[in-house]
């Protein structure tokens, strides 16, 4: 079976992927801060044996919705990136990992999934339909790979 490479397709794949992580993560720091509430977050939190649940909870509502939003337009998508599967770790580890695989046993398998695909992101970056590559372009240098 013959292979084709298209960097089209590669960018597109790219963006589909960063642009639906975002989306998801964007969709929980929004409901961490304006339906559950950070207070409410903070309990919920201190519940599921997070260390330092008053101090996580507003991180993590911040860090998903503003690297959420990041990755939806493609911009610092690496850190962003990077940080969010960092968090997704700390999720999986802290207080996924014990109750299993499936997420209505309280399991694992969304935030697993969240930590690969945001490392993914972090790995591959934006590709060029992205506001970084816009901004930035391809081949501008280090700063270009670091916000882009």
């Amino acid at each position: 079976m013959a292979t084709t490479s298209s960097p089209a397709l590669a960018d597109a794949a790219r963006a589909v992927l960063r642009i639906a992580l975002g989306a998801v993560f964007f969709a929980h720091g929004w409901q961490k801060f304006f339906e559950y509430t950070i207070p409410g977050a903070q309990g919920a939190f201190a519940q599921m044996g997070v260390p330092a649940a008053q101090v996580a909870a507003p991180i993590a509502a911040g860090l998903e919705l503003v690297g959420g939003a990041l990755l939806i337009v493609g911009l610092l998508t690496r850190v962003a990136a990077t940080l969010l599967a960092v968090e997704m770790l700390g999720a999986l580890f802290l207080v996924h990992v014990s109750a299993g695989m499936f997420v209505e046993k309280g399991g694992m398998e969304l935030v697993l999934l969240l930590a690969a695909g945001a490392a993914a992101v972090a790995l591959v970056g934006p590709g060029r339909i992205s506001l970084g590559a816009a901004i930035f372009g391809r081949s501008s240098g280090r700063l270009a790979a670091i916000a882009a």
